[in-house]
């Protein structure tokens, strides 16, 4: 990989889930990248310079030479598959092609929107602070019972067969996000607890997780 101006720039925030995808694909491609920290808690997705690369706000941003994609989705499937096709994730069967789309379009539309910080701040400003938890579990479990249905009959070692996927990558961290941040009682979903297993084995997980990146606050 190319040192300095050519590097990968990926702006991040160590807690997002939708940036902890990007970056496991990234390891998991052997891309090095330069990671810049946007502090959501402090706002500054919403400043000039960050509006600039992603209207709307939101991480993570990829920075490639001249090209600036945002969204998870953009990044992965239009970009880094396409520019950096070494270590597949998409696999070539069009079945499990779909299957891999279906089970991360469950996580990216239908969980992790309704668990985001704008949400849950909406939430605690409008309803009540109370209901910000019930009203996370409820979604995230309502999406780990479809994922449960969806991949019974599919998986392997990982969520659609033996060899990690792009479903695997949009798995790991809303599984994380369930169980460290909103008390998920994964004994009701086995299928997505062993798969969580699987990912604890594997160091571009590992390494991408958020309690691991520079902008995580020391313990």
């Amino acid at each position: 990989m190319a040192e300095g101006e050519n590097k990968l720039k990926l702006y991040s925030y160590w807690k997002s889930s939708c940036s902890f995808r990007i970056r496991i694909a990234l390891n998991l491609k052997g891309l090095e990248y330069q990671y810049i920290p946007v502090n959501l808690l402090k706002g500054e997705q919403f400043s000039p310079e960050f509006q600039k690369l992603n209207p709307i706000g939101y991480v993570p941003v990829l920075v490639d030479g001249d090209m600036i994609i945002s969204d998870s989705f953009a990044i992965f499937m239009v970009y880094l598959e396409e520019k950096y096709p070494q270590h597949p994730l998409l696999p070539s069967d069009l079945a499990k092609k779909a299957l891999n789309f279906q089970a991360a379009n469950i996580v990216s539309s239908s969980i992790q929107p309704l668990q985001n910080l704008a949400v849950l701040k909406y939430i605690e400003e409008k309803v009540s602070p109370d209901e910000k938890i019930p009203w996370t579990k409820f979604h995230i479990e309502k999406g780990f019972e479809a994922l449960e249905k969806l991949l019974k009959d599919h998986a392997g070692k990982y969520a659609t067969g033996d060899e990690v996927s792009m479903a695997d990558l949009f798995l790991a961290p809303q599984i994380l996000a369930g169980i460290e941040r909103f008390n998920v009682d994964m004994a009701k979903f086995p299928l997505l607890s062993r798969l969580n297993e699987a990912y604890s084995e594997l160091p571009e997980f590992q390494n991408a997780k958020p309690e691991n990146q520079p902008d995580a606050p020391s313990a």
